[in-house]
């Protein structure tokens, strides 16, 4: 199925995804679009809070890292505490729970997500990294290969608790692309790798080209997705205690980017084009909607932002759905935001 029909019915089915708190607290709905506006490409529809705390089938409902929009409109999402949660489109509501592992079945850090063309699900675990490919049911059907520089030390260069966060198909559906979350060991502060794979005529992943972003001082990328165009939405995230979060969206471009994979430090030297970008909102700018939080934050509505989908597309106008990670923490809230964003 095309991403057009996809994001189409996904729409359909979203456009009221918050409606499961409408009668109770953590529900706020538009009065008026100029009251709701983020930025003056971004605006917030509403948010939910419906879910925090919850449970489902015995299993904790929550520590949400990333979003996907499955081919009948449903989604899906991941769990970092090894679980894969069934949501339904329009109310957000469990439908079911998978519990996911390794080949050993040990837990995973699972990070990222992708529902492939053919149902399968494709997840990102920032552990070693790795990206498995799983059945609905949680059964490991594949796993692509990643390149040593990429592996946490001292396999390789990369930092513990930093690696793979992201993760989404580009359009055509035949490159994957996976971002660390933060710098390699030798890297400058802030540059991070974006490493793609091809698909293959036997359906597998092979290594692909390399590209690297600079995220702001201080924050990291906890997640991204592709647009039809080929621009990406990117996600940045990073927490001050005392403070509170910081979250912002970027437009990023890869398209003119160098690819890096042969590069061994990037250190802002001549000749390497990193990915552009252009700021499309701090989520602190957003109006609050009756928002609380828990902890200190510079916005109530604030918290711990690290899952994002889009959900919607049509002329340059996007329906994205971003959800935060609550780390099963009683400081913290899992909350769903609902956005329109121009670009």
């Amino acid at each position: 199925m095309r991403l057009r029909t996809v994001l189409a019915t996904a729409t359909a089915g979203l456009a009221a995804a918050t409606c499961l708190t409408a009668a109770g607290p953590g529900y706020a709905h538009p009065n008026s679009p100029d009251s709701h506006a983020c930025s003056p490409t971004v605006s917030i529809d509403r948010f939910s809070d419906a879910l925090d705390k919850t449970t489902y089938e015995g299993t904790f409902v929550g520590n949400f890292s990333a979003l996907a929009v499955d081919r009948d409109g449903s989604l899906a999402a991941v769990s970092d505490r090894s679980a894969l949660f069934g949501l339904d489109g329009r109310t957000l509501a469990p439908e079911a729970v998978v519990p996911l592992a390794d080949e050993s079945g040990a837990a995973l850090d699972s990070e990222g997500l992708v529902i492939d063309r053919d149902g399968t699900r494709l997840i990102s675990s920032e552990t070693e990294p790795s990206i498995r490919r799983y059945s609905r049911d949680g059964k490991i059907l594949d796993r692509l290969p990643v390149p040593d520089a990429l592996k946490v030390a001292p396999a390789g260069r990369a930092v513990s608790n930093g690696t793979f966060e992201g993760l989404t198909l580009l359009p055509g559906g035949r490159t994957l692309l996976a971002s660390m979350e933060y710098a390699l060991n030798g890297d400058t502060a802030g540059i991070v790798r974006f490493q793609t794979w091809r698909r293959t005529y036997g359906g597998h992943f092979e290594l692909g080209r390399q590209y690297a972003y600079r995220a702001d001082t201080g924050l990291g990328v906890p997640e991204v997705q592709a647009l039809p165009d080929g621009r990406l939405l990117v996600l940045e995230r990073g927490f001050t205690s005392g403070v509170g979060n910081t979250v912002r969206l970027y437009l990023a471009d890869p398209r003119r980017a160098t690819d890096t994979s042969g590069v061994e430090n990037l250190t802002g030297q001549d000749g390497v084009r990193l990915i552009g970008k252009t700021l499309l909102t701090d989520i602190v700018n957003c109006p609050s909607l009756g928002a609380t939080a828990k902890q200190p934050q510079p916005n109530p509505l604030l918290d711990n932002i690290e899952g994002m989908a889009v959900t919607g597309y049509s002329k340059g106008r996007l329906k994205v759905l971003l959800v935060s990670d609550d780390n099963q923490n009683a400081a913290q809230t899992t909350r769903f935001y609902q956005l329109r964003v121009r670009i």
